[in-house]
């Protein structure tokens, strides 16, 4: 097999370009694109990654056009978010409304259909979220991402302290301090804490090193929790 190391050169600097490209028109898109899309942002995202791998590879494709495909395409995204965030109109036909598929301990079959949700892909879905049993769900809906919420029933909701009435420290923030055995300075900084802290409440805990430390994170109340490198002696087969 003969191998162009012509070619070869010339599609390093392409892909290096692409991807420059890319990284900073999903920068401007923002995090939306790159998490739970939307139809619209499938086919964007789908269409920008043809593109970029298009001027990667083809080099018969002039660089510019392709960066100026990607660009547009970018560009018209970014311009979407925007108006969408101020036309409802706009944004249930571009972005799509959540679509009610079980009411009151029944299947919606229309909506069903509309959404190509079948039984097993509702199932599946509700174990995701936690709920084994149909039973326990009053309402289930699926979002305009494809993904499906779910409100159970009164009497299978989780109890809050509020309920039982019970006083709760008030929530914070955690920081991951160490990763992977190596410590994170900055993180420790920004919970006002310090190395000679730190090593101190590990030597506590009989830590000597960070090297048996997966991870540990450090709140504002200075609960500090570790995981360590070794997993459970005994792992659980999951069920098909």
């Amino acid at each position: 097999m003969h191998i162009d190391m012509n070619s070869l050169l010339e599609v390093f600097p392409r892909a290096l370009i692409s991807l420059f490209c890319l990284f900073i028109i999903t920068r401007l898109i923002g995090k939306k694109q790159v998490s739970e899309l939307s139809l619209f942002d499938y086919v964007i995202g789908i269409s920008i990654g043809n593109f970029a791998a298009e001027i990667t590879i083809n080099t018969d494709v002039p660089l510019i056009n392709g960066i100026v495909a990607v660009l547009i395409f970018g560009l018209i995204a970014l311009l979407v978010a925007k108006i969408t965030m101020k036309s409802i109109f706009l944004r249930r036909i571009l972005t799509g409304v959540p679509t009610l598929v079980f009411q009151n301990g029944k299947f919606i079959k229309e909506n069903m259909k509309k959404t190509k949700y079948d039984i097993n892909d509702f199932l599946e879905e509700c174990r995701s979220n936690g709920y084994f049993d149909v039973n326990e769900i009053e309402y289930a809906l699926v979002e305009a991402n494809g993904k499906i919420s779910i409100l159970p029933k009164s009497e299978n909701k989780p109890l809050t302290p509020k309920d039982m009435q019970i006083k709760m420290p008030k929530a914070s923030l955690c920081a991951n301090v160490i990763i992977d055995s190596k410590l994170l300075p900055n993180n420790l900084e920004n919970m006002g804490k310090d190395k000679k802290w730190l090593d101190k409440e590990l030597k506590v805990r009989g830590y000597k090193d960070y090297d048996n430390i997966l991870l540990a994170t450090l709140d504002l109340q200075d609960k500090l929790v570790i995981y360590e490198q070794k997993g459970p002696t005994q792992v659980l087969e999951v069920l098909e």
